[in-house]
């Protein structure tokens, strides 16, 4: 989300650096953010690991997957002044969403969905956009400056900015990390015309701990500070709009929208207190809910369930390829009958995690019978290849089980 607000025709000017500084310590407070500090967008010039070089090599190695988007506004993404000529200051804001309770416990009720802490709540960027256009507007009287407010959704790399500004530093994950917040931050930048006061850059603290790298399900880390996002469960379950690869599923687990692996083991967490802002908390709704409750969601009771929640951006039909391979990862013959009532969904992509979890979970005489009645009448060749290698594997099942007799 981008809004821009113009100065006021009376403008002031005359504050000191040090002064302008203290107010927006004052203003950020008050606004209820956890975190400032003020960088200039010339930065990346000067940042030891280049941000615009490393977003070329992910981008020309096909690290983004299919954000496509990332490819089209790349040079944008490159230099704040590609977005914004005039910009002469970046004020980057950071609140905290961590939560009061460990996040990967869920990961060991398979029955129940597991979904990422920054979902469970109110959409954080209609929280922080309104707090962000507040400061801005304030910003901009003080100052007589023009200003730019951005929440995520513009080709501007936040992360690399926070750790110039000072509120933390990339971590071998490649989030940022805060000595006072961990790993659990929203970011938020106001552009502005004024010439601001820089904030001191913060040392990266990660020292030998690889832990965040170490306990990815998928291996998503080539090597420390790079991210494969093809192989990263956020972006299968969240952006990714296709099928998810077969050598991914069983990893996903009951992941049922994002993952918080990597950012739920950084030591650093320890120093960090649960979010003060409570509309980032679960709802009941969101609260983990079991995966029979989720399977039986049509499109409208979906966007009723999680209304106001970033997961209903995602849409019904990528939400239930999700839940149906969480279903399958139980290995629970309990979830047949609500599985195969997806077999005939009207989404493709829809119906081929209904024939995976099947093949998962139901005996393979079901499997084959199921095969027989909806394999003649399928049209889609991804739905089609998986029934296929569905009987496959009950063929070989059934043919390991006639040689052990």
């Amino acid at each position: 989300m981008t809004t821009t607000l113009h100065k006021p025709d009376a403008t002031t000017g005359t504050r000191s650096t040090q002064d302008i500084h203290a107010q927006i310590a004052q203003w950020t407070a008050e606004l209820g953010f956890d975190a400032f500090g003020i960088t200039t967008p010339d930065i990346f010039h000067a940042l030891q690991y280049h941000p615009a070089t490393a977003l070329d090599r992910f981008i020309e190695r096909g690290r983004h997957g299919d954000m496509d988007w990332m490819e089209t506004h790349r040079a944008r993404r490159r230099d704040p002044h590609a977005l914004w000529p005039q910009v002469r200051s970046v004020v980057m804001l950071a609140t905290s969403y961590a939560p009061d309770e460990d996040p990967l416990a869920i990961l060991d009720e398979p029955d129940r969905a597991a979904l990422s802490v920054y979902a469970r709540g109110k959409d954080y960027h209609d929280i922080i956009k309104g707090r962000l256009k507040q400061l801005a507007q304030r910003l901009a009287s003080a100052t007589g400056s023009d200003v730019k407010v951005f929440v995520d959704t513009a080709p501007l790399m936040e992360k690399p900015l926070a750790a110039a500004a000072g509120i933390g530093w990339q971590g071998k994950h490649t989030n940022l990390v805060s000595t006072s917040h961990g790993s659990w931050l929203f970011l938020g930048a106001i552009l502005t015309t004024a010439e601001l006061p820089l904030s001191a850059q913060h040392a990266d603290r990660c020292g030998t701990c690889t832990r965040c790298l170490d306990i990815c399900p998928t291996r998503a880390f080539p090597r420390p500070y790079e991210l494969d996002a093809r192989r990263c469960i956020a972006y299968l379950t969240i952006e990714h709009k296709g099928h998810i690869p077969h050598d991914m599923r069983e990893a996903i687990g009951n992941r049922v929208f994002g993952c918080d692996d990597c950012l739920a083991v950084c030591p650093w967490n320890k120093f960090a207190a649960a979010a003060r802002e409570t509309r980032f908390a679960a709802r009941a709704e969101t609260a983990n809910p079991p995966l029979c409750d989720l399977l039986t969601l049509d499109d409208a009771s979906f966007r009723q369930r999680f209304a106001g929640t970033p997961i209903k951006r995602t849409g019904r039909d990528r939400f239930m390829r999700n839940v149906l391979i969480a279903a399958g990862n139980t290995g629970n013959p309990h979830y047949e009958p609500l599985v195969v009532a997806h077999l005939n969904a009207a989404s493709p992509l829809v119906r081929a995690m209904a024939v995976w979890a099947l093949a998962k979970i139901a005996s393979r005489n079901a499997v084959a019978a199921y095969a027989d009645a909806h394999l003649p009448l399928e049209t889609d060749a991804d739905v089609k290849a998986e029934w296929q290698r569905a009987r496959a594997i009950t063929a070989t099942i059934s043919a390991t089980h006639k040689e052990a007799r």
